[in-house]
């Protein structure tokens, strides 16, 4: 197994293993996930300006690759969402965790490889198993969006149960 091999399965096993570890809700990172990848879209090309109005030094934001711009969007709302939800999955809902937890990872590796260095993202998108895993992204998608929306349908409260604070009170 080469170096790059070995870099695309960490891009997948490493996000997976700190949200099983760290019992953090991959529902809620898988869709944040999801709008980083919005942000990346829509508001990447027009970070770059907006990013040296807050600057002192309109020259330092420009050294800013669009890249690194698209990498930091795409990951911001999954790194501030991992960062509130650890400790969030509890008992038995564990294993609801496992799948969208491996669609963070899967997800997650197609899109930042794009971003990285271009030679490091050319000789991983040259690797047979990214060549795999890119035919695998609709079903990727698809399956752990349809599960993170159970997941989010299955946590709502129960009509009729009890409410905080109000254990035993009557109106």
């Amino acid at each position: 197994m080469d170096s790059h091999t070995l870099a695309l399965g960490a891009l997948v096993l490493v996000p997976f293993l700190f949200l099983m570890l760290l019992r953090i809700n991959a529902t809620l990172v898988f869709l944040s996930l999801c709008l980083g990848s919005v942000l990346m879209q829509f508001v990447a090309p027009e970070a770059g300006q907006f990013l040296s109005i807050f600057s002192a030094h309109g020259a330092d934001v420009s050294r800013l690759t669009t890249n690194n711009i698209k990498l930091g969007l795409l990951l911001l709302p999954v790194v501030l969402t991992a960062v509130f939800m650890i400790r969030t999955v509890r008992g038995g809902k564990l294993a609801l965790n496992l799948i969208p937890a491996a669609g963070v990872g899967l997800l997650g590796a197609l899109l930042a490889v794009p971003l990285l260095p271009p030679g490091l993202a050319h000789t991983i998108m040259s690797n047979p198993l990214w060549s795999q895993l890119t035919k695998m992204q609709v079903m990727i998608v698809g399956v752990t969006t349809l599960l993170c929306l159970l997941v989010l349908w299955l946590q709502r409260p129960q009509a009729g149960g009890e409410k905080h604070g109000k254990r035993g009170r009557k109106d």
